[in-house]
């Protein structure tokens, strides 16, 4: 395979990528306490070297389909399981978000997200729980409005009528350059408490670099969404130089890596680094230029354009649109230890947002809905998977 044959040609430079910070929209139960801002440890100390001291995952893993949970489901997009339990989905073109039974797919409808202006890309996409949601019953939200990209936050009361279980929204953070396409989307609490933002740069490939502004970037912020404390730049930018990041996860050392959609040529899964420039627009895919960080692995457009990424046995999984598969990249350190897996390739379609569960356990979303799906497929479902 072309991937293959460069990462073969880089594996040295790749051995000397540095160390750094969990799953799409949930934790994995085995993270542990974070040493430094975002679970990242600081400088170059944290190497190879620790990767070498780490235990890698078999070779090859598996995945068995457990059952279908629900089905109908209208452009998916974010999906926050609930403590008490359910499942909270958001659909991206009409602006709901919906609690799916577990047990039984049961859906229910809790409330429209007001501001949402769908199109393209662009609309309610990711969905958080607050840190502290056994107390405060926070939701928070990724959407386009007529403006711009924003994060809100409503509180969630399911002993109200269905449609009527979401408080008002407080707007967190605004003024994220919205576009047709590349709008981001992706958030996630991570080990620290903070809130991660994947953005992306709709387009305007000039403002991935400018560091004043927060499209390509990942930002990390409060939960009242202030610049949180350690970040690089002072500012809300934690790294920047992306195209449009679409997934989020931790490791079990509380190693942040994301997802991000290529040009024409490489899709990427990178380890995300304080400060971090990803290189986009000047590098697609791995470079051997020192100024910018290069991915764990890349994959060509037509077999990955991931979205969704979770941690889980020892791996990042990946959720792939245009490729139609789950990859599964085992890990040793922050390097891949083995050669990817594809799972599932075409059985499904398009694959929208994959999240831990715990013990080997994911919820992986389907897309087939949301407008380049295949012509006539199936409604989008919601899939219980069994991963080692």
């Amino acid at each position: 395979m072309q991937r293959r044959a460069v990462t073969a040609v880089l594996a040295a430079a790749t051995l000397l990528l540095t160390a750094g910070c969990s799953s799409g929209d949930g934790l994995d139960p085995d993270i542990g306490r974070s040493t430094s801002p975002g679970g990242a440890e600081s400088g170059a100390s944290a190497s190879a070297s620790e990767g070498a001291a780490e235990e890698a995952p078999p070779a090859k893993g598996s995945v068995k389909v457990v059952r279908t949970v629900t089905e109908g489901l209208k452009t998916p997009w974010g999906l926050a399981p609930l403590p008490e339990g359910g499942l909270l989905v958001s659909s991206r073109d009409e602006g709901t978000i919906t609690l799916v039974d577990e047990k039984t797919g049961k859906q229910t409808e809790v409330g429209s997200v007001p501001g949402v202006a769908p199109g393209g890309e662009g609309g309610l996409m990711g969905l958080a729980l607050s840190p502290t949601y056994a107390s405060d019953h926070m939701v928070y939200a990724y959407f386009t409005s007529d403006s711009d990209n924003r994060v809100v936050r409503m509180q969630y009361d399911a002993k109200r009528p269905a449609g009527e279980r979401l408080g008002a929204p407080d707007t967190v953070f605004r003024g994220i350059p919205k576009g047709t396409n590349h709008n981001g989307g992706r958030i996630a609490f991570g080990p620290d408490k903070m809130l991660y933002v994947g953005t992306g740069e709709t387009y305007v490939t000039e403002l991935a670099q400018d560091k004043k502004s927060t499209g390509g970037k990942i930002l990390r912020l409060t939960p009242e969404g202030e610049p949180a404390p350690g970040n690089p730049f002072g500012s809300p930018v934690y790294s920047y130089g992306h195209r449009n990041v679409q997934g989020l996860a931790w490791d079990s050392k509380q190693r942040l890596f994301a997802s991000e959609f290529g040009q024409d040529t490489w899709d990427e899964l990178n380890h995300i680094k304080p400060g971090g420039n990803y290189g986009w627009p000047d590098v697609e895919g791995k470079s051997d230029d020192s100024r910018y960080e290069s991915p764990v692995d890349q994959w060509s457009t037509d077999e990955a354009s991931p979205s969704g990424i979770a941690y889980a046995k020892g791996s990042v999984w990946m959720a792939g649109l245009r490729g139609k598969r789950l990859w599964r990249i085992p890990l040793k350190g922050t390097q891949e230890s083995a050669e990817p897996q594809a799972f599932l390739e075409g059985d499904y379609g398009r694959l929208r947002t994959v999240v831990a569960a715990g013990g080997g356990k994911l919820w992986l979303v389907t897309s087939e809905t949301d407008g380049r799906g295949t012509p006539g497929g199936k409604d989008d479902r919601i899939l219980e998977l069994r991963v080692t």
